[in-house]
């Protein structure tokens, strides 16, 4: 980012998206991929980082934890984005970005987490990573936490069930902010934020196994984690005025199974679940359906009167992934359960699936785009989306590629409906698509379940080159930025 340019946190200087109504993106549309470093960095111990609660999920965060780092853990050598990150943003730039959203590991930062100073090593390396998105122009987006809580933390403290976590998020956030706030304009506090309701290990850093682990404790430790993003948002405001701060979500629209009212009563409570995230992130306060819930189970939050006035601190745009939707029924026995779905759900009769049990619903994109535009109205940001695929890489024109049309065609899908949400007058800042080169998977560990326009050989065995060859879909997205997606179709 340029230093010459200048932001203030206001959202009224957002872009201003106006409807197209004959199907063009609007010029100031972001256009990137996304990443984690958990699941691409690699050097796990290397520039004085600290272990991370990724070091010991071996087979991904739908899996139980290991004791220690184990060598078949795919993540603690990664894509080694931490070596050939000039490689992989050259690519990027290849591309076309406009945008690179990645994350910060929290303990490469702060290797225990609780630490008063930070880790110079590792400070050093993301301003080169910055350098060089600064080289090509690409803009950064910065996840803060992203499924990475420092191990340390999460056996010393019990992750976010502990008070004590929010002073050290903010230390950090603090950090951070003075030492790339000038340098980096989008924010987002925290991956997915809702998803510790289904992953507390993997999500929040949770120690207490899930079957052991209280309700009570469970919702003390989301309100932790809402405070901790109020203040982050608190201290962006202070010591980086002309940044942009958002939360992020994962979104998964519920249907009704059948048009029976209890049905449609089901998929609410359902949507409500996830809501309740955003509407403390954009409102500032909890709303009533999710206290009611909260009195309904017994629980009472330790809730302090700083704790109110911190909640107070709303972003300024709303992010969110988006690769599935399902279904809610009020009569347990009907329809089976959704396979692979991390928020559950039952299965939608009338859609397919991935081969990792993910229904593709790009329908339900513009379905959420309008939901939470007319919900919140704030600016939209979709920060993933894409088809988890097993790839082949053949030989096609002399080159080594992947001829990945399945990928193209979902992304030309969910991209359709992105434009449609525009013409609905939905203000949208960019897109984002999740994996743009092959990372190990965040949930199953697997390097096989392949998102990426550019293939890494690096298989489920641990073994390959780490070599880097671009797929069809790697010259479809680059037109399709060129275009600013005026060749989806005859791309």
């Amino acid at each position: 980012m340029h230093q010459d340019q200048h932001f203030t946190h206001d959202t009224q200087s957002l872009p201003i998206i106006k409807p197209h109504l004959h199907g063009a993106f609007p010029p100031n549309f972001l256009w990137g991929g996304a990443s984690a470093a958990n699941q691409c960095e690699g050097a796990w111990d290397e520039g004085g980082k600290g272990p991370s609660i990724q070091d010991v999920l071996p087979h991904g965060g739908l899996s139980p934890r290991s004791a220690a780092p184990t060598p078949d853990n795919l993540k603690l050598e990664g894509t080694d984005f931490y070596h050939r990150y000039p490689e992989d943003i050259a690519l990027l730039a290849e591309m076309g970005f406009k945008v690179f959203r990645f994350s910060i590991a929290w303990s490469r930062i702060f290797p225990n987490g609780n630490e008063t100073e930070p880790n110079e090593e590792g400070l050093a390396f993301y301003d080169r990573v910055l350098d060089e998105l600064e080289k090509y122009g690409i803009e950064p987006l910065i996840t803060i936490s992203h499924y990475e809580t420092p191990l340390y933390l999460a056996e010393q403290y019990n992750g976010w069930v502990s008070r004590d976590l929010i002073d050290f998020y903010e230390r950090y956030c603090r950090v951070l902010f003075e030492r790339y706030g000038h340098r980096v304009k989008y924010w987002l506090t925290f991956n997915e934020i809702n998803s510790v309701l289904h992953l507390p290990f993997m999500s929040g850093g949770i120690n207490t196994p899930k079957e052991q682990l209280s309700e009570q404790d469970l919702y003390q430790a989301i309100h932790h984690e809402l405070v901790a993003s109020a203040r982050a948002t608190r201290a962006a405001r202070e010591l980086a005025p002309h940044a942009q701060i958002g939360c992020m979500i994962l979104a998964m629209p519920t249907y009704p199974l059948t048009p029976s009212p209890q049905d449609a009563l089901a998929a609410l409570h359902a949507e409500h679940a996830n809501f309740a995230f955003g509407d403390v992130h954009v409102r500032g306060t909890y709303p009533g359906y999710f206290l009611r819930m909260l009195h309904e189970k017994g629980i009472k939050l330790n809730i302090t009167e700083r704790d109110r006035e911190d909640l107070k601190n709303t972003v300024d745009f709303v992010s969110f992934s988006y690769y599935m939707s399902t279904c809610a029924s009020s009569d347990p026995s009907r329809g089976e359960s959704s396979e692979g779905n991390i928020l559950g759900g039952v299965s939608n009769p009338t859609l397919t699936a991935s081969e990792w049990g993910w229904q593709i619903d790009p329908v339900g994109l513009r379905i959420v785009l309008n939901q939470y535009w007319d919900r919140w109205q704030k600016p939209l940001f979709i920060v993933e989306n894409g088809l988890g695929a097993r790839d082949e890489l053949v030989e096609a024109d002399g080159e080594m590629t992947v001829i990945d049309d399945y990928r193209i065609d979902y992304l030309r899908a969910h991209l359709e409906q992105v434009r449609e949400a525009i013409a609905d007058g939905v203000h949208i800042l960019g897109y984002t698509t999740w994996g743009c080169i092959d990372m190990v998977s965040a949930s199953t560990a697997q390097m096989s379940k392949r998102y990426g326009f550019v293939y890494v050989d690096r298989h489920d065995d641990g073994s390959g080159s780490l070599s880097r060859y671009r797929k069809k879909s790697f010259d479809w997205y680059r037109r399709v930025i060129a275009s600013n997606g005026a060749e989806l179709e005859n791309s």
